[in-house]
């Protein structure tokens, strides 16, 4: 019998978790955990499922595409409407590097006020 794992949790470093969770909760409605604060923060999805943040000192942020100081995880969000979500996300602080490796009608990089890189990609059913 193989043990079936869940993916409880996803932690980012950060040099401010409360200012990145905060980002996050904007952009994807996720609940603010009770205990998050200043070395912590953390949301909580309805399935369980938390997006932590957890403060680093001397943070130092991705480099995307350049890998100098590299991207260590990446995360991809589903959406309904690219443009509409890439404007959203960048009126609440996203970056879009110049970069852009995939089709631009499929999905599209961004960096939130941290700087890991993120993907939108156009929701559609998965094969």
């Amino acid at each position: 019998m193989r043990t079936r794992m869940k993916l409880a949790a996803i932690t980012l470093d950060c040099p401010d978790p409360l200012a990145l969770a905060e980002f996050y909760q904007q952009a994807t409605g996720f609940e603010p955990h009770p205990k998050s604060d200043a070395d912590f923060a953390g949301l909580t999805r309805e399935d369980g499922l938390l997006l932590g943040f957890q403060r680093v000192d001397d943070y130092r942020a991705p480099r995307w595409p350049d890998q100098t100081v590299p991207q260590q995880a990446h995360m991809c969000f589903d959406v309904p409407d690219l443009d509409e979500a890439e404007a959203r996300l960048l009126e609440l602080g996203a970056g879009k590097p110049d970069h852009q490796p995939h089709d631009p009608t499929r999905a599209r990089v961004l960096t939130d006020p941290a700087g890991h890189p993120f993907c939108i990609c156009l929701d559609s059913p998965r094969g």
